[in-house]
């Protein structure tokens, strides 16, 4: 589920988020190509802009990303940025830090989401499509003794 971040009215950036990744999608200026495009990923931090002038985005993520792991893409006039999460199944309340946080009833749904894929990867030969919780869902990192890491 895209969340929206806006500035004076305008559409900055869509992000969502499942249990390993963080997900940013971008419409650039109109004619802009990939090849113009200087993206820049550490494991604190992302810059974003044209080649040549200031950054666009230059903000710390919400947490620690596995830069090494993490990408960008343009495709169909839209550039998506891939980002590889260091505490895979982690909530992040929002992509980059100051960009404001999920509100409560969008938070509980991304926890349900990522708990059922969670689940969903720990026993691969159950289908969890259908699967609802009743009251608030858990920590889709901490629930039954925390994410295993392989």
């Amino acid at each position: 589920m895209r969340q929206k971040f806006e500035h004076n009215g305008e559409t900055i950036y869509e992000w969502e988020q499942n249990l390993n990744e963080v997900l940013i999608f971008i419409r650039p200026p109109e004619g802009v190509k990939a090849r113009m495009i200087d993206c820049k990923i550490t494991p604190e931090k992302l810059t974003l802009g044209i080649k040549g002038n200031p950054p666009f985005i230059n903000e710390e993520f919400f947490d620690r990303v596995i830069a090494d792991e993490s990408m960008w893409t343009m495709d169909n006039g839209e550039i998506e940025i891939n980002l590889q999460k260091v505490k895979k199944a982690s909530t992040w309340d929002a992509c980059l830090k100051g960009h404001g946080e999920l509100n409560p009833s969008v938070k509980t749904e991304v926890q349900k989401k990522m708990t059922l894929e969670r689940f969903q990867e720990e026993h691969p030969g159950f289908d969890f499509s259908g699967a609802e919780f009743n009251g608030a869902p858990p920590d889709p990192r901490t629930f039954l003794g925390g994410v295993p890491y392989k």
